[in-house]
């Protein structure tokens, strides 16, 4: 069962991630399709699921949310990177197969940006992205994110190097 609900979309509810989620987080993780967006060729067994948990979920170095969907977990967002000093953070999402193209991701990022922005008091958000994942592009840009530059054939993934596209958004430019 997901946690509390922490904010609401318009399609989503962000909850808290609970111990319960790591069976959820590993068994997405190692899904091949998301190993290529993600950049991380390397297994995620309960016990990294684990480690992942106490040291991204419980730190202080961001926020992590269960994206939840008619109270089914469809995917993570998150933001890390958390500069306070200078109001700012990179945020990151994922949404499992077969809840993919629903809108989710989008209103997720959305939800979590507002959260920012509004109640955290940030001023800028970042993201990267592995090429070749046009559909997070989409998200991103939906929101009002700007490209502002690529690290050419930065990572290694699935077997070839890719370019990493880096995104930023300001608060007044968000799209609500």
């Amino acid at each position: 069962m997901p946690g509390p609900v922490f904010l609401t979309g318009d399609r989503v509810e962000l909850r808290t991630v609970e111990r319960e989620d790591r069976e959820f987080i590993a068994r997405h993780r190692n899904n091949p399709a998301f190993r290529r967006v993600l950049g991380d060729a390397r297994p995620m067994n309960l016990s990294a699921a684990t480690d992942y948990f106490e040291s991204v979920v419980v730190g202080d170095d961001g926020e992590t949310f269960l994206i939840c969907a008619d109270d089914r977990a469809v995917g993570l967002c998150f933001f890390y990177d958390l500069d306070e000093t200078n109001g700012s953070a990179e945020v990151g999402y994922w949404i499992t197969p077969e809840a993919q193209g629903n809108g989710y991701a989008t209103d997720a990022a959305r939800t979590l940006a507002r959260y920012a922005f509004d109640e955290r008091r940030l001023v800028k958000l970042t993201a990267r992205v592995r090429e070749p994942n046009e559909a997070s592009i989409r998200v991103l840009e939906k929101l009002g994110f700007r490209e502002e530059g690529v690290l050419r054939e930065q990572e290694f993934v699935d077997g070839r190097r890719v370019d990493l596209r880096l995104f930023g958004l300001l608060a007044s430019e968000l799209e609500r």
